[in-house]
């Protein structure tokens, strides 16, 4: 008789498909539980873990990066394991990871971006943030990506806390870029570039931007950059101000304060200007005799109430045009499909209810697959929120566990599922080979001031392992 899923003879064996914050908060909430003995495999299509702490998270927010710290403790247990540099659907399609684990959960983010459907979007120069983000930060998928920063003036497209990080990256100093952690390439490219002026688009008001507080204040205290915005954008209109007195939030009024503070500053004279501009909407860009972006054509918004009370953004009949060489749109990231993985299109997600992934035919869940993150609910939030999101997916996960409804693998035992790996992906990278890595770049930041150097390609990985 075999044993039970979940029990010290036969472990709860699950997949986690993606190493990012998700995947991490998932199987911290599956060992800190108390009524099964769980197994963890970890799996991500890059030979580094982190997912968007280690890409996606701006070089000069180390405070934020810290959370790695914990997620280096969920990979301390002794029942958890991870495979790098393995791709799921390539390496390990789904019909594998079902004869080795008894649940499978994705947790692989939203990884790329939206589009704004305008003309011109994809002359020379137009690019999406995430990009531009990915490249910055040392992603291998990236490294090779050409920004042209012989341009004067750029704008970002959105309001987001990502638009914001690429508007505050271009306006650096080379001397404030030097103490972080960006790709040495880019270090590089940034030293040289041109850009004086940068506009940071949103097509609604103030009040309704989605930056946070902190990141709208940091612009301000830039070491070479001038912020400035317009008085009469940054001032609540009717709808507005008539919503935050029915519902009263101090973030939102301290977001407004700032933004009116920054209206009223005077110029200083330093090198850049950062300008930010409310209630204006991208509907074209122009092109140039060489297929690149020479201008942005803008459409002057009001704001109108839907039949739920949310504020809309409705053109006008007022145009303007600003003259920009880069463009870098960032207006929300999207999930990609899984291969064998229902997907929702239209809202970039994997088809789910409360993290159990749904059959598209009849809408029920399909034993022992699950989701969180990004991919589960759709690019909202920060990493912490990822924790209670994961904690409501793994609580499904105990529920069927409890009721038997799972996977039932032909090869539970650990080591076929590594031979299997080893098969399709011999030179994977363990997590003993990312601590090495991890130790190597650190050292390499503290050789030159930083807190660390990265290994921005996989090549380079592999080339220091085996020194």
């Amino acid at each position: 008789m075999t044993a039970r899923a979940g029990t010290a003879e036969e472990p709860l064996r699950v997949a986690v498909v993606g190493a990012g914050p998700a995947g991490y908060y998932a199987a911290d909430h599956l060992f800190r539980q108390q009524t099964a003995v769980v197994a963890v495999d970890l799996f991500d299509r890059l030979p580094t873990p982190f997912g968007l702490v280690r890409a996606g998270v701006a070089p000069d927010h180390q405070k934020i990066k810290s959370v790695t710290a914990a997620f280096d403790k969920v990979a301390a247990h002794p029942r958890f394991r991870f495979y790098g540099g393995v791709e799921f659907g390539r390496d390990v399609p789904v019909e594998d990871l079902r004869r080795h684990y008894h649940q499978i959960l994705y947790s692989t983010g939203a990884q790329t971006d939206r589009r704004m459907g305008i003309p011109g979007e994809d002359l020379r120069g137009s690019h999406a943030a995430t990009e531009f983000v990915a490249w910055y930060n040392g992603h291998p998928d990236y490294r090779d990506r050409q920004f042209d920063l012989s341009q004067e003036r750029a704008a970002v497209v959105g309001v987001g806390n990502v638009a914001i990080d690429v508007a505050r990256i271009l306006c650096r100093s080379p001397e404030e870029l030097a103490t972080t952690d960006i790709a040495d390439y880019a270090l590089d490219a940034l030293r040289k570039s041109r850009v004086k002026e940068v506009y940071l688009l949103g097509r609604r008001g103030p009040a309704q931007a989605a930056f946070t507080n902190p990141e709208i204040k940091e612009l301000g205290e830039l070491a070479d950059a001038d912020v400035s915005a317009l008085p009469a954008e940054v001032e609540l209109d009717e709808l507005s101000r008539a919503a935050l007195e029915r519902s009263p939030d101090r973030a939102t009024q301290k977001k407004v304060e700032i933004l009116r503070e920054y209206a009223r500053r005077a110029p200083t004279g330093r090198s850049k200007r950062l300008i930010l501009r409310f209630l204006v909407s991208p509907v074209e860009l122009r092109g140039g005799d060489a297929g690149e972006v020479v201008a942005m054509r803008l459409v002057q918004n009001t704001l109108q109430a839907t039949a739920t009370g949310a504020l809309q953004a409705r053109p006008t009949e007022r145009f303007e045009e600003l003259p920009v060489g880069l463009v870098f749109r960032s207006v929300g990231y999207r999930g990609v499909p899984l291969p064998g993985v229902p997907f929702n299109d239209s809202w970039g997600v994997i088809l789910n209810e409360r993290g159990r992934v749904l059959d598209p035919e009849t809408r029920q869940p399909r034993v022992g697959e699950y989701t969180a993150g990004w991919i589960k609910r759709g690019p909202t939030g920060v990493i912490g929120t990822n924790k209670p999101d994961a904690a409501e997916t793994v609580a499904c996960m105990l529920e069927d566990l409890g009721q038997g409804r799972l996977l039932h693998p032909d090869e539970p035992d650990p080591a076929a599922a590594e031979r299997l790996v080893r098969a399709r992906q011999p030179g994977y990278f363990s997590y003993a080979d990312w601590l090495r890595l991890d130790a190597l770049e650190v050292a390499r930041g503290r050789l030159a001031g930083r807190p660390r150097v990265k290994f921005a390609s996989v090549e380079e990985m592999r080339a220091a392992l085996e020194r």
